[in-house]
């Protein structure tokens, strides 16, 4: 019971105030370390002189230590500042859990990121739609037209349903505040080093493939929360359903292809397609039919969506823990 409580306050106060730039966010560290990490590893590697054609086994070895010190690390302070802050006062300790599951989520920040692209398109401000694209996303948006502006949003906020609310929340469910910082890290972690690239191939294999290990339960709890959000809504759960079977699989991603299915579905309209990521092109899978044309009540439709998904999750965590 108490757990669920927390979960819901944390819920709460991300609602109510998220991440004000004025504190410190435990993500900013994170990112910091990884880069220190990097840089190191990167030095241990071109003094090896190790090629991702002939040092694959060496070169996954090493990316390991990304999760295991960073993740693993997180994981540890975190636990022992908690332990400590609850042998002071319980109460202290308590409202620090709160806070720091709180920095684990991101429903209104997400939502906000979302609005600031729907009124820069509203006002026809293409460059400061892309802008506040950029924003969010990793992938080129200096030449992008409304549809592939709102195709960027709507992918965004429905991938981050599941890695920015629903996967910190059932950590924190199972482990508390350490158990969810840990996890996103993980998450820090495949947004600077999991890319399929020259660099990260395989240094950062370990990285990618736990995110997609920790994110793959949540991914499919989040369904059912996702399509009542539809039903109430009054948008077409039905065809949601149907895309999600039909198309989630072929999502490069064996969880984000979730969220992206159902959202598509559920909105009328065709996510995927053509990413460019530095001038580099990645084609992405198809989801759902056009059967409306991406515009910008789209975004407004999906911030709607991610609210009542996640009501409806953090709902259930709290039934659970009545139970």
């Amino acid at each position: 019971m108490l757990v669920s409580l927390k979960i819901v306050c944390a819920y709460v106060l991300d609602r109510l105030i998220g991440d004000p730039r004025w504190i410190p966010h435990p993500v900013i560290g994170m990112g910091k370390a990884i880069s220190r990490l990097e840089q190191w590893l990167i030095h241990v590697v071109k003094q090896r002189g190790w090629r991702n054609e002939t040092h694959r086994r060496q070169l996954r070895m090493l990316g390991m230590l990304f999760p295991l010190v960073i993740a693993g690390g997180v994981f540890a302070l975190s636990y022992y500042l908690i332990a400590w802050l609850y042998g002071l006062n319980q109460w202290v300790g308590w409202t620090v859990e709160v806070i720091l599951i709180a920095t684990t989520i991101a429903t209104k920040g997400l939502a906000e990121a979302g609005e600031a692209i729907y009124r820069a398109l509203r006002r026809g401000d293409l460059p400061q739609a892309r802008y506040a694209l950029s924003m969010v996303v990793g992938r080129d948006t200096a030449h992008l037209d409304e549809p592939e502006i709102v195709r960027g949003g709507v992918e965004t906020i429905a991938e981050n349903i599941v890695d920015a609310v629903s996967s910190p929340l059932f950590f924190a469910l199972i482990g508390g505040a350490p158990l969810a910082l840990a996890y996103r890290a993980v998450n820090t972690l495949d947004s600077m080093v999991g890319y399929r690239n020259e660099r990260y191939l395989h240094l950062g294999w370990a990285s990618a493939r736990l995110d997609d290990l920790v994110n793959w339960l949540p991914a499919r709890l989040t369904i059912l929360p996702m399509l009542l959000a539809l039903r109430v809504l009054r948008l077409d759960y039905r065809m949601a359903w149907q895309v999600l079977q039909r198309d989630a699989h072929r999502h490069p991603s064996p969880n984000s292809g979730i969220p992206e299915a159902i959202m598509a579905g559920g909105l009328h309209i065709q996510l995927g397609g053509v990413n460019k990521y530095r001038g580099k092109v990645s084609r992405r899978a198809l989801l759902g039919e056009p059967l409306e044309m991406r515009r910008d009540e789209h975004l407004l439709l999906s911030i709607q969506v991610l609210y009542w998904t996640t009501m409806f999750y953090v709902g259930i965590i709290a039934l659970f823990g009545l139970l």
